[in-house]
């Protein structure tokens, strides 16, 4: 177990719930590797809380930055100084680092996460039409960055219809007639992603019916725990082929390492 001392630099990953994160364990596998004396800790806070909670977080001298999850992503969006492009176009952010100046810097991997992850498991994204079932934080990011990554089209699919169409007017901007709303998934659809998070209790709902999907297309979950929800069990039973969520978490650990300036 890694020795915690006065010097010790603080990290803390805000969540409802934060039990299923499994930044933490990476992350500080990450700071003992490079030999970083470093810890990542989880902050379960509600809604209700978070803004006294993140305000209070960054009075703290040695700490150093934050991982946000579910639902807290377009909230402490909210919280940043500066925004690096992504997070502006995303309207949302799952990481903030603390400036040499004291100001707050928020930026989102999520999406080049998952594009990454995909692209790992042989996946191509470029010319594919992708369904993203939901417009929270994740969703935002997924859906900006395969369009980044030249996707034929995306359509945003959310209970919240006026987020849905929020964001499909944000990216409609840069990339105009690439982004419709829908009630349902396109049947069309070569890839389908849930970025809710209906999955991470064993009684949810799927987030999606898979009836009117194409026998071709893949159906990805960003949920990490449990490692194979509901929806990818079923679609697998069902013969569809299937993508998990830990590729995108693992695949932002580099990222994050940059972001936060670790060696």
């Amino acid at each position: 177990m890694k020795a915690i001392s006065g010097r010790t630099r603080l990290f803390a990953v805000l969540g409802d719930p934060v039990a299923q994160v499994m930044a933490p364990a990476m992350m500080n596998q990450l700071f003992v590797e490079r030999g970083v004396d470093a810890v990542l800790i989880p902050v379960e806070v509600s809604a209700r809380s978070l803004a006294a909670v993140v305000n209070g977080l960054k009075q703290i001298n040695n700490l150093d930055g934050l991982l946000v999850t579910v639902p807290h992503k377009r909230s402490v969006h909210d919280q940043a100084d500066m925004l690096s492009g992504t997070a502006r176009l995303a309207g949302a952010v799952n990481a903030m680092r603390r400036e040499a100046d004291g100001t707050w810097f928020g930026d989102n991997f999520d999406g080049e996460g998952f594009v990454r992850g995909l692209e790992r498991a042989d996946r191509s994204i470029a010319g594919k039409r992708f369904t993203v079932v939901g417009a929270g934080g994740a969703g935002v990011s997924i859906a900006a960055a395969i369009l980044r990554a030249q996707a034929a089209s995306v359509t945003i699919v959310d209970i919240d219809r006026a987020s849905a169409e929020a964001l499909a007017s944000r990216l409609g901007e840069r990339w105009p007639g690439l982004a419709q709303v829908a009630d349902v998934p396109d049947a069309a659809s070569d890839v389908v992603v849930n970025a809710t998070p209906l999955g991470l209790g064993g009684n949810d709902p799927l987030p999606f019916e898979l009836n009117d999907l194409r026998s071709e297309c893949l159906v990805a979950d960003i949920i990490m725990k449990p490692a194979e929800t509901r929806l990818l069990r079923e679609a697998a039973a069902q013969g569809f082929a299937t993508h998990p969520g830990l590729p995108m978490l693992s695949e932002q650990i580099p990222l994050y390492r940059e972001f936060f300036r670790i060696p």
